[in-house]
């Protein structure tokens, strides 16, 4: 991967540089709409129903076997290992006011969320939780030494790729225990991705976002999904889910981000102009 791929991060570093004010407290935030996406994290967690944990297990011990492999590994990475941005100057971001650091917060108190759900389903089909794996370990590393603009970069494409995996996992995954938690994390993904898309549509410039950006931004979320594939092939394959499925499902999530982000950047840059002239 060559040092000009995440164009995106590179972008988000050089806002957090224009925009970093440590002493600043208050919800008037030039990055993200704190009042918004606080009270989306609030309600998020209200009318969650739990996963049918009692349901007789109807899939065969063969699909099984892999799929609770895979499912070992997203309950690490979904929350079980750093709770926190973890980047060398995740600070510059996570504390730039104190009503940012507390949705930071409650973004990775959803993470967590997630693994304990998967969790419940690692235990249900009598698995055992992993302290580590080497896709994980890479992944964090990454996220410490590349800075927090890459590391928000890579946790975004990261959310749009297991949102196509978790899809396939509710369609295909004949479970009611796992669909309950696949429905419950998908949720939560689709409001992380919003959360991350507004944040680029307030920090990015009128007519950003443009045909470079796009090729190093589905060049990172494609390497993100080649990982995930790698890793899980033989689960989605267990339970009848193809390469092409899941490929299709990265590419559709891809297109809807970039298409919503466009008309958003577009929107709320039309409205600030606006506001100016006012």
């Amino acid at each position: 991967m060559s040092i000009d791929l995440p164009l995106a991060a590179q972008d988000a570093a050089a806002v957090l540089d224009r925009h970093h004010n440590p002493t600043e407290d208050t919800t008037a935030d030039p990055m993200i709409d704190i009042e918004r996406w606080l009270a989306h994290f609030r309600g998020n967690q209200e009318n969650r129903t739990e996963p049918e944990w009692e349901a007789p297990i109807t899939m065969s011990a063969a699909t099984i076997k892999p799929l609770l492999r895979s499912l070992e590994q997203f309950e690490l990475g979904d929350g079980g290992g750093p709770d926190r941005l973890i980047a060398r100057n995740a600070d510059s971001f996570r504390c730039g006011t104190a009503a940012r650091q507390e949705l930071v917060d409650m973004w990775f108190v959803e993470e967590k969320e997630h693994s304990r759900l998967l969790g419940g389903l690692v235990q249900r089909f009598g698995g055992h939780s992993i302290q580590g794996h080497w896709s994980f370990s890479a992944f964090c590393l990454s996220r410490r030494i590349l800075g927090v603009g890459f590391e928000l970069s890579i946790l975004l494409v990261t959310e749009i790729v297991s949102t196509a995996y978790y899809r396939l996992l509710c369609q295909y995954g004949e479970d009611a225990a796992l669909k309950g938690v696949c429905r419950l994390i998908l949720r939560d993904e689709a409001g992380h991705v919003a959360f991350h898309r507004d944040r680029l549509a307030r920090t990015g410039r009128p007519g950003g976002y443009g045909r470079l950006w796009e090729i190093g931004f589905r060049a990172l979320a494609l390497g993100a999904a080649t990982m995930l594939f790698v890793n899980h092939a033989s689960a989605l394959r267990a339970m009848g889910a193809y390469r092409s499925d899941f490929y299709r499902e990265v590419r559709h999530e891809l297109s809807l981000f970039l298409r919503r982000l466009r008309s958003e950047t577009a929107g709320y840059h039309g409205e600030h102009h606006q506001g100016q002239g006012a």
